[in-house]
């Protein structure tokens, strides 16, 4: 180690640390960025501020933001309903199902995280592999790996790419730009749909895998009954079961029609639904909290009361916000077998029965005649001090609320403008690309896009502090001078190789690494490297760092190299060598491109 102050060698030890912990995962990658910001801290290297610079930082920023705007398109529906645009379009054949799929994924991981489109996409890819007889295995594959193609279009699909330009402007250059990399991000798209239609189909496995255990398993599980109203502003109106079920695409399923207090005749037929009608309705626990947010169709129950008074008088003095909660009818409960009218939840709890749910038995006759058993889940609505009382009588177990979360359907196309509009503002330059995003994701926030509940749980905060912890170490090895040291060693072996060679084998390293790290995590370790060589050797350090995190983001040599691939790994029905051997021949590929491409774009 001759040549090396002690301060470089105590960053060495603390990159060497680093680079254990992301590599065994013996502790989660945040708490390593936490303990590289406190390394750096404490050994003196960085002063505090500095230290805890990335917090703050462009990518981390950006990073957020995405999220937030991702998290959006999901409980809009607006993720689902591209995803369903998406396999109308696909049409019947193999090769136009697998060719649409993929550039259509790969399109919207541009913009979002790639996660949040394969996991959309995988219901509805193998719905398509069921309706046409193609198997899974042939479909899903493909699609993640055109999630990952897809993020190498803009800087804003991976955080490799945010870590990329943070660490160029920290060495003095300009930095990316939002479609800087573009020309090889769709480059590689075009790369990887030719190379899965013209030989790489021939690689794929024949397996129909395991279709996921949703609509029909996880339907009977969360099948909570209900009662719905419709109203004079609704778009049900003057519409027919059959049209309505189409309509809503299968939010709920009906098991009862009331018109006035009395059962409609069956078969329902041609018959019109008019304001005021009840739905006796089956569905799911996230459906249920959407129906309160949908104009024109409302919680019978809740309507019922709320409009009759009684429980508005009850709640009109009420701290709390009412809310839903749900609770087990217990094992010899003197309301067992009791119909739910007669024992009157609101004078005697002050809740109102919203739903229920029960085991193997499809309800059909009205919410206030059904008979209650021991085990049934009610859905009850109150305020605290209602749901209070109820937790000390002894014949409901287990109250705890409800989880159900709401899609905004009614929101979709505001949420579709509000990230339009956000990476229009940031690519143009009017505003600086986190500030733009920023504005977008607050955007969503304070148009009900999606609740700040919500928000919180769609930022991934192991991500976020990565990148906060990933920025003080680049800065660290600058400063210090050890990238600089490393880059000269390096350049003694390299020096005289052509740079094809040169960038080649760089993304070759990087590829490798990225199957035990986090893509964010390699660029993070080889991209102060690999500026400090292009400089010493001449050539552009954008080339150099955009090879890395072009490595880092679209490699797929194993099924442990990307997040998605795991969410297709099941589905799919594959073995850890089909992505080898699909896997290898698209990353040299994709390296071959990525080498040539940066070389157009700045020259060396």
């Amino acid at each position: 180690m001759a040549g090396f102050t002690v301060v470089q060698l105590t960053l060495l030890v603390i990159l060497a640390g680093a680079f254990a912990l992301l590599l065994t995962e013996r502790i989660r990658i945040d708490l390593t960025a936490v303990l590289i910001i406190l390394a750096l801290a404490v050994t003196g290297i960085l002063p505090a501020e500095e230290a805890l610079s990335g917090f703050g930082s462009e990518p981390a920023i950006v990073a957020a933001a995405i999220f937030v705007l991702s998290g959006a398109m999901q409980t809009t529906g607006l993720a689902d309903r591209l995803g369903l645009w998406i396999g109308r379009l696909a049409g019947k054949s193999s090769l136009r199902i697998t060719g649409v799929v993929m550039g259509a994924v790969a399109a919207l991981s541009a913009f979002t995280h790639h996660l949040t489109i394969t996991a959309v996409m995988v219901p509805v890819t193998l719905k398509l592999s069921q309706d046409h007889d193609v198997p899974a295995s042939r479909l899903l594959m493909p699609m993640s790996f055109a999630a990952s193609l897809g993020t190498t279009i803009t800087i804003l699909g991976a955080p490799a790419f945010l870590i990329a330009d943070r660490l160029l402007r920290q060495s003095g250059r300009p930095g990316l730009g939002v479609f800087s990399i573009a020309p090889i991000g769709i480059g590689l798209t075009v790369t990887g749909i030719l190379f899965v239609l013209i030989g790489g189909r021939f690689l794929l496995p024949v397996r129909n895998g395991k279709q996921q255990e949703g609509n029909g398993a996880r339907f009977q599980l969360d099948g909570y009954y209900t009662e719905l109203i419709i109203s004079e502003e609704s778009a049900f109106t003057n519409h027919t079961l059959e049209e309505l079920e189409e309509k809503s695409k299968g939010r709920f399923k009906v098991a009862g029609w009331m018109r006035y207090g009395r059962p409609m005749s069956r078969p329902y037929g041609n018959s019109r639904l008019q304001a005021n009608d009840v739905l006796l309705v089956r569905t799911n626990p996230d459906e249920l909290a959407t129906i309160q947010q949908e104009p024109g169709i409302h919680l019978y129950p809740i309507f019922k009361y709320q409009n009759g008074g009684a429980f508005t008088a009850a709640n009109e003095n009420e701290k709390e916000a009412s809310r839903l909660v749900q609770s087990v009818l217990a094992p010899g409960s003197e309301l067992d077998g009791r119909t739910i009218g007669k024992t009157k939840f609101l004078e005697r709890y002050g809740l109102i029965v919203v739903g229920i749910w029960r085991r193997s038995a499809w309800l059909r006759a009205e919410l206030s005649r059904v008979r209650l058993r021991e085990g049934d889940v009610l859905l009850l609505y109150g305020n605290e001090e209602a749901i209070e009382r109820l937790k000390g009588d002894r014949s409901f177990l287990m109250l705890v609320p409800f989880q159900g979360e709401p899609f905004m359907r009614h929101r979709a196309p505001l949420a579709g403008v509000i990230m339009i509009a956000s990476i229009v503002v940031a690519a143009a330059g009017v505003l600086p690309v986190e500030i733009a995003l920023l504005a977008g994701a607050v955007a969503v926030i304070l148009t009900g896009c999606i609740n700040i509940q919500q928000t919180y749980r769609a930022i991934d905060g192991r991500i976020y502090v990565f990148i906060a912890g990933a920025i003080p170490l680049g800065l660290a090895m600058e400063s210090t001078g050890t990238a600089d040291l490393l880059a000269g060693r390096l350049y003694s072996f390299l020096g005289g190789w052509p740079p094809s060679l040169i960038l080649f084998t760089l993304f070759v390293i990087a590829a490798l690494l990225t199957q035990m790290m986090s893509d964010a995590g390699t660029v993070a370790l080889l991209g102060p490297l690999v500026i400090s060589l292009a400089m010493a050797l001449g050539h552009s350090p954008e080339a150099y760092v955009v090879v890395v995190a072009m490595a880092a983001v679209a490699s797929f040599l194993t099924p442990i190299g990307h997040h998605g691939n795991l969410l297709v790994y099941g589905p799919g029905g594959y073995r850890f060598n089909d992505f080898i051997r699909v896997g290898t021949p698209l990353t040299l590929l994709v390296g071959i491109v990525v080498t040539f491409g940066v070389q157009v774009i700045w020259p060396v």
